[in-house]
């Protein structure tokens, strides 16, 4: 029975890159996953490739080389390729709203979401975790649309230019916050009814530091930068634990909710004064998203190596 459209829906690209290289080097996933009593109308495509995989896998290692050897080559090579593709390819973001401070309204339809901020000090966020681990300097987009009619807000002011940036950066060892000023003039050529920015456009951009009192692991102590001083930065939310325990300098306007779940990269709603209040209707946006080019690490060309070395071994079997 063949895989259908939606078994793969919501499926990590990886692993669809995975199964499609298994089945183009010959491994039967159907008649695998029914010899392992696992028939793909059970399991997820997800499931699926792991099970599968795994199971070759560790019968080769137990001893049942007699004609696994050979498949457990090819499938090890498969995974290292789908692997190295992935890495390179750009990595996709989705976006979660979450309260920060104070009581903003949010309300979610199918495609967009308002944010509500009446009260000065009152904060929200939409907020993504999916590019922690790469640098600044690898965004390759920010983007997101803003719906609600701006005409109503002065121009140039925060909330006719708003939401701002907020990316937790670490060195390893310390966080900090980095944020954009919207009503900055040589930010607000970049607003078109929202924002769809690569770094190119942040790089020579003012770039302000917070929520960390110790800013001398930052160039400059993290006085006059600009967000290329900073492109080597890691973009990196802290531990719920990190937050829990704090440090000198963190406080309660950080991007993080209630429960000290934070995130990478934010699209912020508010401020600590009330240069950000909206009033009622509120900010409506939709389609948040954000990309990085993300680089092949150590691992990735050790696991290239591995997969040719994979396809070597099932090569020299064929030819012997």
């Amino acid at each position: 029975m063949p895989l259908t459209t939606p078994d793969f829906v919501g499926a990590n690209p990886g692993m669809v890159q995975i199964l499609l290289l298994l089945i183009l080097s010959g491994y039967d996933i159907q008649r695998e996953s029914i010899r392992l009593g696992t028939a793909p109308d059970r399991l997820s495509s997800r499931k699926l490739g792991v099970l599968n995989m795994t199971s070759e896998l560790e019968m080769a290692s137990a001893g049942n080389a007699a004609g696994l050897g050979a498949r457990a080559a090819v499938i090890a090579g498969g995974f290292a390729l789908a692997m190295l593709t992935a890495v390179v390819q750009p990595a996709y973001a989705s976006f979660v709203d979450y309260s920060i401070r104070g009581t903003p309204t949010i309300n979610q339809t199918a495609t967009q979401t308002e944010f509500i901020i009446v009260n000065s000090g009152d904060k929200a966020a939409l907020g993504s975790n999916d590019i922690n681990g790469t640098k600044l300097g690898d965004i390759a987009n920010l983007h997101i649309d803003r719906l609600d009619d701006v005409s109503r807000f002065a121009a140039g002011s925060g909330p006719a230019v708003a939401p701002y940036l907020n990316f937790w950066i670490t060195d390893g060892t310390h966080f900090a916050v980095v944020a954009n000023e919207p009503s900055n003039p040589g930010f607000q050529t970049l607003y078109n009814n929202g924002y769809d920015l690569s770094f190119a456009d942040l790089s020579d951009k003012v770039a302000k530091i917070y929520e960390n009192s110790d800013t001398s692991w930052l160039p400059n102590g993290g006085v006059g930068l600009t967000f290329a001083d900073l492109a080597d930065y890691v973009i990196m939310a802290p531990s719920n634990a990190d937050l829990l325990t704090g440090w000198s300098g963190l406080g309660s306007g950080a991007p993080r909710d209630a429960s000290n779940n934070a995130y990478g990269v934010n699209w912020v709603f508010g401020d600590t004064l009330s240069n950000y209040v909206s009033g009622d209707p509120g900010y409506i946006v939709a389609n948040a998203s954000v990309t990085a080019n993300a680089v092949p690490e150590p691992m990735t060309m050790a696991l290239f190596g591995a997969g040719l070395l994979g396809f070597g071994v099932m090569r020299r079997r064929r030819t012997a």
